[in-house]
C-alpha cells in the first residue's frame, strides 16, 4: 500500500475514534450546534474513506475530498465547545482534513 495512503488511513482512524468518543461523551448533553450530529457523520465518512483507501478504489480522490469537507464541518462544530473531548475531536478532524486534502492534490 502506498505510504501516502497510510498517513491518510491513520488520520481517518484517529478521527473516527475521537468522533466516536465525542459522540458518546455528548450523549444526554445539550449542544448549541450540530455536535454530536457531525460526529456521527464524520465517523462514518472516515470509516468509509479507510475502506476506499485500503481497497485502492478508483474513487479515492472523490472520497477523500468528501471526507475533508465533513471533517472541516465537524472541526468547526466541535471546536466551538469547551469540552475537552470536543477539542480533541476538533483537532483530529483538522488533521484528517489536511491529510485527505494532501492525498487529493
Amino acid at each position: 500500500m502506498k505510504s501516502r495512503y497510510l498517513a491518510c488511513i491513520e488520520s481517518c482512524q484517529e478521527c473516527y475514534m475521537d468522533c466516536q468518543d465525542c459522540l458518546y461523551q455528548m450523549l444526554g448533553k445539550d449542544s448549541m450546534n450540530d455536535c454530536p450530529k457531525c460526529c456521527i457523520q464524520c465517523a462514518e465518512v472516515c470509516l468509509s474513506t479507510m475502506k476506499f483507501l485500503m481497497s485502492k478504489s478508483p474513487f479515492v480522490k472523490e472520497q477523500v475530498l468528501l471526507c475533508a469537507e465533513v471533517c472541516k464541518w465537524c472541526a468547526e462544530q466541535c471546536g466551538a465547545h469547551d469540552h475537552h473531548h470536543c477539542k480533541v475531536c476538533a483537532e483530529s478532524c483538522k488533521i484528517c482534513e489536511l491529510e485527505c486534502r494532501k492525498l487529493a492534490a
